[in-house]
């Protein structure tokens, strides 16, 4: 490593790469498809949307139960009506869920990597620091003995 540590500024400067924005980068790379799927992903995975569907059951259920026999359109005890549509809901969030969350995935991925980037700059950078430190700790050694000698 000590190999790859640059000895001036002016080497420092070289070896700097230009910082990018990750998010911006993995926003401009998602196709309007995608973006849905992430829309999706984020609000069905939220207390707003479990309250919904619970409220929606609890609203079904009770009504197809309590209500006037008359006024009942999906009969107690089957529900087959809301069965049939809370399974069409999994069916269609399960495969939109699992995209928006690959999605989720890759753009942590690619932060992890950016952030791996800074890390080893930053390293770069701070040995060069205390290479020049220790240069300037030596100098100053050098010049306090022949201080002393005088």
């Amino acid at each position: 490593m000590k190999n790859l540590v640059p000895k001036t500024l002016e080497e420092l400067k070289k070896l700097r790469k230009p910082l990018r924005n990750i998010n911006i980068i993995q926003r401009q790379k998602l196709t309007r498809l995608n973006k849905i799927a992430l829309w999706i992903t984020d609000h069905v995975g939220s207390m707003g949307f479990f309250i919904l569907i619970f409220t929606w059951t609890i609203s079904w259920l009770t009504w197809n139960t309590l209500a006037p026999k008359a006024l009942r359109f999906d009969p107690y005890p089957a529900f087959v009506l809301w069965l049939f549509i809370s399974n069409m809901i999994q069916i269609f969030l399960m495969p939109l869920l699992l995209i928006g969350q690959n999605l989720q995935a890759d753009h942590a991925e690619a932060r992890a990597e950016a952030d791996f980037e800074i890390n080893k700059k930053a390293e770069i950078e701070i040995e060069t620091i205390l290479i020049h430190l220790e240069n300037q700790n030596q100098l100053m050694l050098k010049i306090l003995k022949h201080l002393e000698k005088e």
